[in-house]
């Protein structure tokens, strides 16, 4: 199983989800069943939002560099890049990017890709 964590200043780290090694499948942990928020790609890097309908295209991470790219119409924006270690990092312009939180488990780059594409992005 793949965790993921949401740093807490001067504090350990929040366990705040999940992500099924073998499909893909991410959970928010909660008391109780976990609940499923999306999915993504192993093997493209792709991140998908459940939703009511067919899943929605968020974005995707870069395999090779651990670079994220939110979806958007005309080029994608980069909104932060993972590390081999599993840490995640928050894009901020024209200043240093926040650590957020860190992945711990196997295919780290994918699912820490996804967590921040579905835990980490300030809502708009």
């Amino acid at each position: 199983m793949i965790k993921i964590y949401r740093h807490i200043r001067f504090g350990p780290d929040q366990r705040v989800g999940r992500v099924d090694p073998k499909t893909g499948k991410i959970f928010i942990s909660r008391v109780g069943p976990d609940k499923y928020i999306g999915r993504v790609n192993y093997e493209t890097g792709k991140v998908y939002q459940s939703v009511v309908g067919p899943d929605d295209f968020v974005g995707r991470v870069n395999l090779a560099n651990g670079k994220v790219y939110a979806e958007r119409f005309g080029p994608d924006q980069y909104i932060g890049r993972i590390h081999e270690n599993g840490q995640i990092y928050r894009h901020v312009q024209m200043d240093f990017d926040d650590y957020v939180g860190k992945v711990v488990g196997p295919e780290r780059i994918a699912a820490g890709g996804a967590a921040l594409l579905l835990f980490f992005l300030p809502s708009e």
